[in-house]
This record gives C-alpha cells, structure tokens and sequence, in this order.
C-alpha cells in the first residue's frame, strides 16, 4: 500500500483493489481565514483527479473543499459516504455533481471489488463536526491503516476490531476559537491556552495509546492563518499557550511519552507500508523549510494569497439589509421548537453586528429583539460586512463556516455552554429537529465502573465518551481527556461547563473491584 500525503487532512491511498482520495483541501476555508499548512498548491492535482473511490470525512471546510471537488475530481467516482443520520453530507456532494454512492453501514466492514475491506466509523452526535465527523479504517490484504482524522470515536472496540494498524492517522491540532477570541485579561487567555493545548495533545496520545498502531502520523492540523488581522494566531515560537500547535510539537510529545514510531508526512511525502515496514520520502530536500523559519514563510505565504483574502473580503457586504427583521423571521420559529436546546442554555445573547446594531437572542421568551442595555450572559460581537454576507446566502451553520472563521470576539459570564453552538450549528428546520431528536432520546445508562476509590458512570454526561478510555481521578474531580470536562465527584458537579451532572459514588470500604473492572480502569 502507498499512502500520498495531499495536505493537512488530505491522503490518496494506492492499493491493488483501487485508489482511495480522502478529504483533499486546497482551496481558503472558513471566510479565507484557514489555509493549508504547509503549502500544497504546488502539488501535481492532476495525479489525484481520477480515484477509484472518495471518502469526505465531515462538511467541514477543511475536510470538504467544494470549488475542489467541483472542478478537480471527476464526477464520475464512487464516493465512500459515512451512515450519517442527516443527508447533508450527500446532498451537499449530489449538487456538486457527484452520482455514484455506497453507504457505509456504520462501523461494519465492507469489502470493494473483491479484495479491498474498509470500515467507516460515523459519529452523530450534533456536537460532532458539522452534525456529523468520520474515521475511516482500510486494509488491502497489505497493509492496514486508520485515517482517524478530526473523529473523536466514543467506542474504541469498534475502531480496534477492524484489525492491528500499521498505520494511524489522526488530528492533534484542534479547530477551535477558545480562547484566542475572547475577550479575557492576557493572564486568562495564557492559562486557558495552555489548558487547551495540552488537552488536545493528551487525547491525541490517548488514541494513541489505546489503537496502539505500529506507526503513528500526526495529521489534520494545523492551518495557516494568513489575514493581517489573523496571523498572529498561528503558533511561531511553539508557544506552551497556543492552541495550534505543529507537527513537530507532537512527534516530540511522542518521544517524551516514550514513542518512537512517530512518521512525519508533508504534502507531497509518499508513505509506502509492507510488511510491517515503512518508507517515508519527502517532496523535495527543504520539505521541512516550513518549520525551520515558519514566520519567513507565513510572510512569503501570505504575500502569495494576499488577491484571494482580498476578493473575499470584497464579497460580503450586502447593503441594505434589515438585521432584525431578517434575524426574526429565520430564528424564532427555530427557537420555538428547539426545547431542549433553549433550555439548556437559559439566559440572553447578546448579537452585536459592527457599530449598527445590538440585538438579543432570548432564549428564555425564545424571541429576537432590540437590545434594551439588559444584562445578557453571552455576547458575540462580528463586522457588519460579514453577517450580512451569512444572512445573504443564508448560512445554516454558524459555527463551522463564522465561528471557526476566527473573525468575531466573544464574551460569556460563567463556563462554556454547548447549547449556544448547537442553536448556531442548526439554523434549519431539519437540523434543528435532528439535534432535539437526538437529545430527548440521550438516556443515562446505570453501567458503573470504577476510577480510583469512586464508582462512576461509565459514560462521560457531555458527549457519552467511555470514561474506562478517558477518565482520569485526581482526588474527588474527575477528568474526562475526551473534551477536557471535569466533574467534582462529591457532587456531581460539572465544574468546566455548563453541562449534566456525572453519578458518582465513592467505593465501599473493603470492596474489591470485579474482574471488568480492574481490566478497564486506565492507568494514569
């Protein structure tokens, strides 16, 4: 098998049974805030137009680059589409142009053309990606590899059934604005960064821990940021606070966590697996260059892109429109029926849109309206330009096109609400229901295991990740790794978030953990 690198989350695998391009990402993401890094313009597309099969993860933008897919991979491929609860995925990719579909049952392996088995594992979850995030697991009777990409997998036998990997694959660098957009003293924003970094890279080698793959290839991360007003967000000087951290960074976390079977891939890098075995060669004898003087080549960089930041910004103001006339009629009939989410998140938001206008979003009377100086617990605040652009082509997910764009600033009065996103993920009807579907049937299972002298819920309350994977106690808070949400044991308390309580109870004295029990319980 022969893996090409095309960029950040990008691959085109070469086996005997067919080729296989997954998620290539050329074009500017998220309102020409993200682009590839390092560089892959220059890469031979042409090679990587004609696959056998495509596999496009997720809908975000740097996994899923529609002017790309619409003008440099042919149509007539058969795409590999994950069993998602939502047609989005399909219908975005049927109106591009493309026909020819198999559904991946989720989680079960198929075999393509006599020889070739891939797995698919879809998560659902409406936090999960934009309603909806992927892992892909393929074997050619070769070589087996795991592209896990941006998917954060709850249940890991599921991924580990497929087989022993040659090859993982997977995020270590988030897409994420916290803390970077908040409007927090720089002592907050240095301390929740570190938090934030460390985290993401600690989950990253929990996966990796618990895949245990012959080799491991950090990917999906991080973009360039190449706008004036955006640069300083990518990390130059491999700052501890920085959320977006290279791929250096983690192949060293690697080393200190006693790994060496890291494998660096750059645009262009070529992966041959055999045998157990692995080749990497590099496009070029200053692949690396990147990394040597990545400020140098941001400028450079940038100064190349600098027409394409321009046109776009050039693109989105529409005069003339009515913010809360608009803003009124598409939200408030979402609002009306989005029960659980408007009662998870209780209070005033407060939508700030350049000098013009400040409206609040209630979630409480589920109305629009002028903002009258009330106190309001959350605040956005974004360039008049843009959200007239959003409300002009009208975006039905905010939080993965105008969230992650980065241009916005932000404030909140106490912790993180994942209801507020979900409102601005589900700016649809049908989103909307999916995501109340989905939360009215989220049930608490009585299963229990134990961490260190507490019994606890096996299921994270956040996200249902298992806590026998990614729990860790430190005296009475428990920490699930998965998103980094803590919980005070003596109460339940979730302490980072607004969020369920976990059911926790301390270990009887004397008891002895069953046999499952002490298999499942990590050893942190």
């Amino acid at each position: 098998m022969r893996v090409t690198s095309i960029g950040h989350a990008g691959f085109y695998i070469e086996t005997a049974a067919g080729t296989i391009l997954c998620d290539p990402w050329v074009n500017p993401a998220y309102f020409a805030s993200w682009f590839p890094f390092p560089d892959n313009s220059g890469l031979d597309w042409a090679s990587y137009r004609n696959p056998d099969y495509l596999y496009i993860s997720h809908l975000h933008r740097d996994h899923f680059d529609p002017e790309h897919l619409r003008k440099g991979v042919a149509h007539d491929t058969t795409v590999l589409l994950p069993d998602y609860r939502t047609t989005d995925l399909e219908y975005t990719l049927r109106d591009i142009g493309f026909t020819n579909f198999i559904t991946v049952p989720n989680s079960e392996p198929i075999t393509l053309g006599g020889s070739l088995r891939v797995m698919i594992v879809a998560l659902v979850s409406p936090s999960d990606g934009p309603i909806g995030d992927s892992a892909l697991a393929v074997d050619d009777g070769t070589a087996r590899i795991l592209n896990q990409n941006d998917a954060k997998p709850l249940d890991l036998e599921q991924v580990r059934a497929f087989g022993h990997y040659d090859v993982h694959f997977l995020q270590f660098s988030g897409a994420n604005w916290w803390p970077l957009v908040y409007d927090l003293p720089d002592n907050a924003k240095i301390s929740f960064g570190t938090s934030k970094r460390a985290n993401g890279l600690a989950r990253a080698y929990r996966y990796v821990e618990e895949i245990d793959a012959s080799f491991v290839v950090p990917s999906a991360g991080p973009a360039a940021f190449l706008d004036d007003d955006l640069i300083a967000y990518n990390d130059i000087d491999n700052s501890p606070a920085n959320p977006f951290p290279d791929h250096p960074v983690f192949m060293e976390y690697l080393r200190e966590n006693g790994r060496d079977n890291g494998r660096t891939m750059l645009p262009g890098s070529v992966m041959t697996v055999s045998e157990g075995r692995v080749e990497v060669v590099h496009r070029g004898e200053d692949a690396f260059r990147p990394y040597q003087d990545k400020a140098k080549y941001l400028r450079a960089y940038a100064e190349r892109r600098r027409g394409q930041i321009d046109s776009e910004k050039a693109s989105w103001p529409s005069p003339g429109i009515d913010f809360l006339a608009e803003l009124k009629a598409w939200f408030e009939p979402l609002l009306r029926v989005a029960d659980n989410i408007s009662t998870g998140v209780g209070a005033q938001l407060l939508l700030e849109i350049g000098d013009r206008e400040k409206l609040v979003i209630d979630f409480v009377d589920r109305e629009v309206r002028r903002w009258n100086g009330e106190k309001c617990r959350y605040r956005f605040r974004f360039e008049q330009p843009l959200i007239e652009h959003v409300i002009a082509i009208h975006e039905i997910d905010w939080v993965n096109s105008l969230f992650l764009s980065m241009r916005f600033s932000a404030s909140r009065i106490g912790p993180y609400n994942e209801f507020v996103y979900t409102f601005f993920k589900c700016l649809s009807p049908e989103r909307m229901a999916y995501a109340e579907r989905w939360y009215a049937t989220q049930e608490d299972t009585a299963e229990e295991i134990q961490l260190g002298d507490w019994l606890v819920q096996r299921k994270c309350p956040h996200r249902q990740a298992d806590l026998g994977y990614f729990g860790v106690v430190d005296g009475d808070t428990l920490r699930c790794s998965m998103h980094g949400y803590e919980f005070d044991l003596t109460t339940g308390r979730c302490i980072t978030a607004s969020d369920k309580p976990i059911r926790a109870r301390r270990v009887p004295a004397g008891a002895e953990p069953t046999q499952e029990e002490q298999h499942e319980v990590p050893e942190d």
